[in-house]
């Protein structure tokens, strides 16, 4: 855990959810308000999975847990926030590579090095390394319930699946990318599955977490609710 400051711990406020939940963009946009750092803690295994393709590393295999654990302790892996939007941004190895790991194959990847308990171990006191003054955002699937279980607010935004493939499709076709709603929600129940049932931190609300389905509020609304309760709980 990060120096304490006149025997205080750094507040960390932790967002969980599943993908599609908003969890990203609340999460950045309590990061502006509040002037805290964000960590992203999906883009870590986002980026994890992009490096394990390109070493053409099998993550599936056995055989290659302790390579990728290899890669995990190693990677040149540092977050960025862009100049004029102040968007957090994962450049890995001096290439920012955000584009890259937003993708839905991106997302299969992460899936599978995150279910690798030896991965979650080599990267957990690099997520908690983010803790320092004034505080901490931190995004995630596991951050209220095991990076950082201490946090003194916990929230955690669902939606229902059908939601979320209606809006990841809208985002895909905002960018002129061609998807299939109907397999984009197939994608989402298998990953929703896998992150529910795998042995290693799996994706549940943390104990006393804050939360909010978000299937039919607006993103405004979202937050506001979310900022809300942060600021009750933490006295601002």
């Amino acid at each position: 855990m990060s120096a304490t400051q006149s025997g205080q711990i750094p507040p960390v406020i932790t967002i969980d959810g599943p993908s599609g939940s908003g969890k990203g963009t609340v999460a950045f946009r309590m990061a502006q308000e509040l002037q805290w750092p964000i960590l992203d803690s999906g883009a870590i295994y986002r980026v994890l999975g992009l490096a394990v393709h390109r070493a053409n590393i099998d993550p599936t295999n056995p055989d290659n847990v302790g390579e990728i654990v290899q890669l995990a302790e190693s990677l040149p892996l540092t977050f960025e926030a862009e100049p004029e939007t102040g968007e957090v941004v994962a450049v890995l190895d001096g290439e920012a590579v955000g584009d890259l790991i937003r993708s839905d194959e991106a997302g299969v990847r992460a899936s599978e090095v995150a279910k690798i308990p030896e991965v979650r171990t080599a990267l957990l006191q690099r997520q908690r390394d983010f803790r320092k003054f004034p505080g901490l955002i931190a995004d995630g699937r596991d951050m209220g319930t095991i990076v950082f279980a201490d946090a003194p607010v916990k929230i955690f935004l669902t939606a229902s699946a059908e939601t979320r493939a209606n809006r990841r499709f809208e985002q895909l076709k905002q960018k002129g990318i061609d998807a299939s709603l109907c397999a984009l929600l197939e994608s989402i129940k298998a990953r929703d599955e896998r992150d529910r049932t795998r042995t290693v931190a799996p994706l549940v609300p943390a104990e006393g977490a804050f939360v909010v389905d978000s299937s039919n509020l607006s993103i405004d609304e979202v937050f506001s609710q979310v900022f809300e309760y942060s600021k009750k709980v933490l006295g601002m």
